[in-house]
C-alpha cells in the first residue's frame, strides 16, 4: 500500500491523503489549505469561478492531477499530462472546509462516503450560500465554454438542472434525509442523488467508519482493510460530551498497522474541557444584566446546544440567526432530533430574502423574534451572533449586556484587525466582554471560554499509545517534529505530495 499526502502534511487543514493499492485508491478528505488561501486571498481577492480549476491549479490549491470535473477545465490548462489515478470514493472525515472545501472540484463520478449529519451539514452549506466550484459538493450547475473558451459559465436555464454527486452513509439513511437533498431553493431542480450504504460503495478495500468526538456533530474516523489495516483520525478530541466515541475508535485502531493522526495541538498545553467551558459561560450569563450575546464557531451545534441549556437554567430564551435554524432543521433530517423546540428565530430586517430563509420564517413563524422585541426586554435573551452579525445591534439598540466569544483565537494579523471592530462594535452599546479583552499591550484571550476542537498533547500520546501502532503518519499539523521526539523510528512524516510505501 502506498499513502500519498497531496496536502495537509506541514499545514494545519487541507488534508488531501490518497490511499492506493494495486493501482486503486481513495481519498481521506479533499479540504482547502487556508495557509495557502490566505497567501493569495483575501475578503476581496476571490478565486475566479468563470475559470474552473485553472487558479487552483497554478496556485498550488489542488494537486496536479486528472480527477476533476471536466466541466471545470478551461482550453488553456491541457490536464492530459497529469496523473490519473484511478480514486473510487473519497471519506470525509466531517464537515469543516479544510476537510471538504476542495471536494466540489473533484469529477463528479467520485462518490462521498460519510455519516448522515455530515452529508446533511454539506447540502445545508451549499443551500445557504453562492460557493466557489471547490464547495459546490452536494449538487451543481455544469460549466459551458464561453464565446471565449477559457471562460466558463454555469447554465442559468431552470431547464437544466442541477448535477449531484453520488452519496454513500456510514449508516441507515433517513428517508427525511433523502428528500432533503431533493429540495431545491432555487429556480432549478436538483435531480434525485444516488444513495446508499458505505458498504456498498464497491471499492476494493474493507471501511469501518466510527464516529469521534469533535466541535462539528457527525465526524468520523475510519479503518480501511486492505493488505495493510490503516487507520485514519481525521480531527478528534476526548474534552467534549462524546469522548467516549474517540476511545471506542482507538481501541478498533489496535486493529490497523498504520495510524494517520491529526496534530493541531502537537507540543501545546492541555486542553480546556467542554465542562469547564459550561460552568464558566453559566456564571457570565447568571451575572450579566440586560442582553447576552454568545459568540461561537459556525456549525459548533455542541456549544449552541450548551447556551441552550444555559438559556434554560437562567431563565432566558436562546435566539439564532436564519442560517442557524436552517442547518439544525437539516440535522433533524440526519438523527431525528427537533433541536428547534426551545429556540426563538432572530429575525433579520432586509428588503430581499432567500428562498430557504423564507422556509425558515414560515417554518418557525411562531419562533420569530422581532428586534424591537429583544430591545424591550434584552434581558430575557441570550442571542447567538457572530462577528459579522453585529450590525443588527443597530436595529436592537440595547443599552448594555454581556458578549461572550468562545471560539478559537485569532492566528493572524487579519484576524486580529476584526477583534479591534469587534470591540468598538460592543463598546458602542456598553457591552461588559468576556473570552477577551483588548489593552494598551494589544488583544489577550480569557482561557475557560473556549474548548479546542483538538486533542492536546497529553490526548495525542495516550491515542497513540492505545492504537500502539507500528507506523505513524502525522498530518493536520505544524510540528511534526514532536511526533519525531514522542515516538522516534514509527513516524514517518512527509512533505506535501510525499509518499509512504507499506
Amino acid at each position: 500500500m502506498r499513502i500519498t499526502v497531496y496536502d495537509g502534511a506541514t499545514t494545519i487543514g487541507g488534508n488531501k491523503i490518497y490511499l492506493e493499492e494495486e493501482g486503486k485508491g481513495i481519498f481521506l478528505d479533499f479540504g482547502m489549505n487556508f495557509a495557502r488561501h490566505r497567501l493569495y486571498y483575501d475578503e476581496f481577492l476571490r478565486e475566479r469561478s468563470s475559470r474552473g480549476i485553472y487558479d487552483a491549479i497554478q496556485l498550488g490549491m489542488i494537486p496536479r492531477l486528472n480527477v476533476y470535473r471536466k466541466d471545470l477545465i478551461p482550453s488553456d490548462l491541457d490536464v492530459s499530462g497529469f496523473p490519473k489515478p484511478d480514486v473510487f470514493a473519497v471519506l470525509l472525515s466531517h464537515a469543516h472546509l479544510d476537510h471538504c472545501g476542495c471536494i466540489g472540484y473533484l469529477d463528479a463520478e467520485i462518490p462521498i462516503a460519510a455519516t448522515a449529519t455530515t452529508l446533511a451539514i454539506l447540502k445545508a452549506m451549499r443551500d445557504t450560500s453562492k460557493p466557489g466550484p471547490g464547495m459546490e459538493v452536494p449538487y451543481f450547475s455544469k460549466r459551458v465554454p464561453a464565446d471565449d473558451s477559457r471562460v466558463l459559465e454555469a447554465s442559468r436555464s431552470a431547464k437544466d438542472p442541477y448535477c449531484c454527486r453520488r452519496f454513500y452513509c456510514t449508516e441507515e439513511m433517513d428517508e427525511r434525509l433523502r428528500q432533503f437533498f431533493c429540495e431545491s431553493h432555487r429556480s432549478k431542480k436538483i435531480e434525485p442523488p444516488e444513495c446508499g450504504k458505505i458498504d456498498e460503495l464497491g471499492i476494493p478495500f474493507g471501511i469501518e467508519a466510527c464516529e469521534l468526538d469533535h466541535s462539528v456533530y457527525g465526524a468520523c474516523g475510519f479503518l480501511i482493510q486492505g493488505d495493510t489495516t490503516v487507520a485514519y483520525t481525521g480531527d478528534f478530541r476526548v474534552h467534549g460530551r462524546s469522548a467516549e466515541k474517540t476511545e471506542r475508535f482507538l481501541r478498533k485502531a489496535r486493529d490497523a498497522s498504520v495510524l494517520v493522526i491529526e496534530g493541531t495541538k502537537a507540543g501545546d498545553e492541555g486542553s480546556v474541557s467542554e465542562r469547564e467551558v459550561f460552568v464558566n459561560c453559566l456564571k457570565a450569563v447568571e451575572n450579566a444584566r440586560g442582553l447576552v450575546i454568545a459568540d461561537f464557531s459556525p456549525r459548533n451545534f455542541e456549544r449552541l446546544e450548551m447556551f441552550g441549556e444555559i438559556a434554560r437554567r437562567t431563565g432566558r430564551e436562546l435566539a439564532v440567526t436564519a442560517k442557524d435554524a436552517y442547518m439544525l432543521k437539516a440535522l433533524e433530517c440526519a438523527d431525528g432530533i427537533d433541536r428547534m423546540k426551545d429556540c426563538r428565530v432572530y429575525f433579520e430586517l432586509k428588503a430581499q430574502r432567500d428562498a430557504w430563509e423564507n422556509q425558515v420564517l414560515e417554518l418557525y413563524s411562531e419562533k420569530r423574534v422581532d428586534p424591537a422585541e429583544i430591545r424591550k426586554n434584552s434581558e430575557c435573551f441570550i442571542l447567538c451572533f457572530s462577528y459579522y452579525d453585529m450590525k443588527h445591534l443597530l436595529d436592537i439598540r440595547p443599552e448594555s449586556g454581556t458578549y461572550i466569544y468562545s471560539s478559537s483565537e485569532a492566528h493572524s494579523e487579519e484576524q486580529d484587525f476584526d477583534f479591534l471592530r469587534l470591540n468598538s462594535w460592543l463598546r458602542l452599546f456598553s457591552f461588559e466582554i468576556r473570552g477577551f479583552r483588548i489593552d494598551q499591550n494589544g488583544l489577550h484571550f480569557e482561557r475557560g471560554y473556549h474548548a479546542s476542537g483538538h486533542a492536546s498533547s497529553e490526548d495525542l500520546r495516550r491515542a497513540i499509545e492505545t492504537a500502539d501502532p507500528d507506523v505513524i503518519i502525522p498530518v493536520h499539523t505544524e510540528k511534526a517534529e514532536w511526533f519525531l521526539e514522542q515516538f522516534g523510528e514509527r513516524v514517518k512524516t512527509v512533505s506535501d505530495g510525499g509518499s509512504v510505501e507499506i
